[in-house]
């Protein structure tokens, strides 16, 4: 995008019309301690687009060529294989252009899209309704908690030590300027989950149990008892799941009573964009759709019998009154959607379950592998595509180390929980169908010879 600024006649109108004497006071209920008095000090003063340009690319060109560099990172974030017809559809202009589709009968495109993601989304987790997205996995996971708030009208929210960080950060901090009590401890190494001790902590004040599936470390368990400990006590069970790829070989949260399942769609279609944008993914139980936040699209006919969209439902502030709104979140990520709906479309079920059979047979070489070097110690029992591995020393000097020699060996522990020196020796490793046999093996090297 080009930088067009404003002259001083531009600057003097726009503060004519608003009233105010000078730019400096539109910042009257700013602390003058706050404002700054000069420039920041080691900023640069302001270059040419082609200065500016070649600087980017200058930085651009250090980072690691992913596309031929040996990839384990995950840790909520993963790469795969994205078709090339993905971008050449969402880049047509009836979707590149579109916005929020509020005049239904120039928009059908657009609402026959997000009603088929919406349909797509409901089946892969298993849930009777999906919104038409949300921003990304940890916003829907607060928004999750909030909604499980408004239908028990009980505040406490129990998260898994499994959910990850990232995620329990953005719930802490939304619970700020909320009723919300948030109840978190981090995860210990252990070969299994802490369903016993979650199941355990449920009461009468719960609102919702929060787990991640698989969880952070990989692990996978079946919800079922807990979902079911979770309804005797009249809490509601909330699923978040990170990598919807596993969903082609796990059994779906809503199978084993999830009454909302949140997650990241961005394994599918949009692609790891060096963190964004991403998209997330919502969906519930039909008796709970009132209480849904965001926005549903439906199917209708018009008046001469001819199937149509709309939007069925929209409790959005934009929409509706404040006091009545589930959620004011402005945007769907609607062309990260049509790029997730895309992707799905060309897989289609047999496609999915193909592809995460893929990514499963190739982390289990990958863990096989590793397991036989000294020093490296697998932690997982059971894993879809991620697992973690035990190191003798802190995980982050040996991927500083093979990062070094252009392999990147996953996510340390020390570095998604820097305050928890008990898992700094936890390497957090990631297979997907992009990974092969020669980067298997680089990895393996590359850690034998760190380790040594």
């Amino acid at each position: 995008m080009r930088y067009l600024p404003l002259t001083d006649t531009d600057r003097t109108a726009m503060l004519e019309i608003v009233g105010a004497p000078s730019i400096e006071a539109l910042f009257a209920d700013v602390p003058e301690a706050a404002r700054l008095q000069a420039p920041i000090p080691g900023l640069p003063d302001h270059a040419s687009e082609l200065v500016v340009e070649r600087h980017m690319a200058r930085l651009a060109a250090r980072n690691l060529a992913a596309a031929d560099t040996p990839f384990f990172l995950g840790a909520g974030a993963y790469r795969h294989h994205i078709p090339a017809s993905v971008d050449h559809l969402i880049q047509r202009g009836e979707f590149l252009t579109s916005y929020t589709p509020y005049q239904p009968e120039i928009a059908q495109g657009t609402l026959q899209v997000l009603f088929e993601f919406q349909t797509q989304v409901a089946r892969l987790y298993g849930c009777e309704v999906a919104n038409a997205s949300m921003y990304d996995g940890s916003t829907a996971c607060w928004e999750a908690i909030s909604m499980a708030r408004r239908i028990t009208r009980r505040e406490v929210a129990i998260l898994s030590s499994g959910l990850h960080p990232h995620y329990v950060s953005v719930v802490r901090t939304m619970a700020r300027f909320t009723a919300d009590t948030v109840s978190y401890n981090p995860p210990t190494l252990s070969p299994t989950g802490d369903l016993d001790q979650l199941i355990a902590t449920i009461d009468d004040s719960t609102s919702c149990v929060v787990v991640q599936y698989p969880d952070i470390l990989g692990r996978i368990a079946d919800l079922s008892a807990l979902a079911e400990a979770a309804h005797d006590k009249g809490a509601l069970l909330v699923v978040v799941v990170t990598e919807p790829v596993a969903l082609g070989a796990l059994h779906s949260p809503g199978e084993m009573g999830a009454d909302i399942v949140v997650g990241e769609g961005q394994a599918l279609g949009v692609g790891l964009q060096f963190g964004g944008p991403y998209l997330g993914l919502f969906a519930t139980r039909e008796k709970f759709v009132r209480q849904m936040p965001g926005r549903l699209c439906g199917e209708t006919l018009d008046a001469d019998a001819r199937r149509g969209f709309v939007l069925t439902l929209s409790t959005r502030e934009q929409h509706i009154r404040r006091e009545k709104a589930t959620s004011n979140i402005c945007t769907n990520s609607g062309l990260c959607a049509l790029a997730f709906s895309i992707h799905m479309t060309l897989l289609g079920e047999r496609g999915l379950r193909a592809l995460a059979a893929e990514n499963h047979r190739l982390a289990c070489l990958a863990a096989e592998q590793l397991a036989r070097i000294p020093g490296v110690k697998v932690l997982n029992e059971t894993w879809f595509n991620e697992f973690t591995v035990l190191l003798d020393r802190d995980a982050r000097e040996i991927v500083r180390k093979l990062a070094e020699n252009c392999v990147l060996a996953g996510v340390s522990l020390g570095r998604l929980y820097p305050d928890q020196p008990q898992l700094a020796n936890g390497l957090l490793v990631a297979v997907t169908e992009t990974t092969t046999q020669q980067d298997i093996e680089a990895l393996a090297a590359g850690l034998q010879e760190a380790l040594a």
